[in-house]
């Protein structure tokens, strides 16, 4: 079985929240962004959390659970450093799946979608909720060089524009694929994950 490994983008500021959303309670008083570890850890045998150089809090959080982090120097500068620190570490994966930290409604099977799409030879995938494609998103080793390279803010973005005839969308009835937290009013009361 290919070795796919969890890749959490959590070393955003939230700049548009207002707080550091990362550790805003969810209905359940789970921290967002360990939630969202969670539920990529679920489906990969290794999961890299990406974290700032300041993320003491969260690195203890994380910790606590056994979850692996590593530390993004240049996080400031925009995702594309993240992403690539967070593949520089598991450069020896066969494909990573790779989540954000303020996606916690995104369903754990849906991951898992994700990731058995890469497993069955998808190049890159993505799932889709109506049409509308979301994440987490999962790229196969032979991007390894590009996604080692990314800087700046794009992330993963300009390799799926390059590649969309090589993008293998997987159709899932969860909305919480698109849903990610940019300001407090998009919590989901009551909504547990």
């Amino acid at each position: 079985m290919k070795q796919i490994v969890g890749i959490l983008l959590a070393a955003g500021g939230s700049r548009r929240f207002g707080a550091d959303k990362r550790l805003q309670p969810l209905a359940d008083g789970t921290p967002m962004a360990l939630a969202s570890a969670r539920h990529l850890a679920r489906t990969c045998s290794r999961t890299v959390v990406v974290i700032r150089p300041d993320d003491a809090e969260l690195a203890g959080l994380l910790g606590a659970e056994g979850m692996e982090t590593v530390v993004c120097d240049l996080a400031g500068q925009g995702m594309g450093h993240s992403l690539s620190r967070g593949i520089e570490v598991s450069a020896e994966a066969d494909g990573w799946l790779v989540a954000l930290a303020d996606m916690p409604y995104i369903e754990p099977a849906s991951y898992g979608a994700v990731a058995e799409a890469l497993r069955n030879g998808a190049r890159l995938a993505r799932p889709a909720y109506q049409g509308k494609a979301g994440h987490p998103v999962g790229f196969s080793a032979i991007y390894r060089a590009d996604l080692l390279a990314l800087t700046g803010d794009q992330g993963g973005k300009s390799i799926l524009d390059a590649h969309r005839e090589h993008v293998c969308l997987c159709p899932l009835d969860d909305p919480g694929v698109l849903k990610d937290i940019d300001h407090p009013a998009e919590f989901l009361p009551g909504r547990v994950n």
